[in-house]
């Protein structure tokens, strides 16, 4: 067989390489379940996403998680993330005691653990130990398997604003542990103005990034804005995040947040991954 010119060999490369947000970013959803009028199966929510575009989904707890992730496989569709909460409460246990058996269920799969740390009030300096005890705890076991850790930062939880996810992942100080950026939830504690300087200082840290339609901080934070919309919808110019992002050479997952989104889920995600090609075209 004759060997094809290195000219037409370089084309070729250059069709198949990744140029798109896209390709650098995978796109998943999660928490479309929650609020879901048509109250669909795990195989038929996979359906769906595998139908709508997307690359995989994310999953609430540890119930059920095995079927999770056998109805994503059955459409090659990827678990990007489990969610687990951790609580700081010395009286109570610090999390799920099944998360021992649930591990080996994610090995070599590149899945993350999203930590929701609760236990004290909002941001109190006072957790930071325990935090970090318990943070470096499940890393560990997690390292067993290729799983790593994000710091999931939740509006009213301990672990309330990026900062405090930053601070914590730095005080682990484990390469399997990672901050994460929650649109809806940096809105109803932060102020519009810092989001390039916040995003910049947690780059370095930072695994993994959610976000969503949403409308300004200010008219959240009085309560008269809705903070998870489908994309698109809202006064928030999300856009604005995602060039930040670019700017900073982020291709790390991307996850579409959906709760308390009512209505058939279906019809939602995908006004949502309508607007997110749009984006990308642009």
């Amino acid at each position: 067989m004759s060997r094809l010119p290195s000219v037409v060999l370089l084309f070729l490369l250059i069709l198949q390489s990744p140029t798109s947000a896209d390709d650098s970013n995978p796109f998943f959803a999660f928490c479309m379940d929650t609020h879901d009028s048509q109250k669909r199966s795990l195989m038929e929510q996979a359906e769906m996403l595998h139908d709508l575009g997307f690359d995989g989904a994310g999953h609430l707890w540890l119930d059920n998680l095995k079927e999770r992730i056998e109805t994503l496989d059955e459409f090659d569709l990827r678990l990007f993330q489990v969610y687990l909460r951790v609580s700081l409460d010395p009286e109570g246990e610090p999390y799920d005691p099944r998360l021992d058996e649930s591990l080996p269920l994610l090995k070599d799969r590149d899945v993350t653990l999203a930590l929701l740390i609760t236990g004290l009030p909002p941001s109190d300096p006072n957790g930071d130990s325990r935090a970090v005890e318990i943070v470096r705890e499940i890393a560990d076991m997690a390292s067993e398997f290729r799983v790593r850790l994000v710091l999931y930062p939740h509006f009213g939880d301990w672990m309330e604003k990026v900062e405090d996810s930053v601070r914590i992942a730095k005080k682990v100080d484990r390469p399997n542990v990672g901050s994460m950026f929650n649109l809806s939830h940096w809105l109803k504690v932060d102020s519009e103005e810092n989001l390039e300087r916040m995003l910049t200082e947690a780059a370095p840290h930072l695994f993994a990034v959610s976000l969503n339609g949403a409308d300004h901080a200010a008219e959240i934070q009085s309560g008269a804005g809705n903070f998870v919309q489908p994309l698109g919808e809202g006064s928030f110019d999300v856009r604005r995040l995602l060039d930040c992002l670019d700017n900073l050479g982020y291709q790390g997952p991307i996850g579409l947040q959906c709760w308390g989104i009512e209505g058939d889920a279906h019809e939602h995600l995908s006004r949502s991954m309508k607007v997110w090609r749009e984006w990308h075209k642009e």
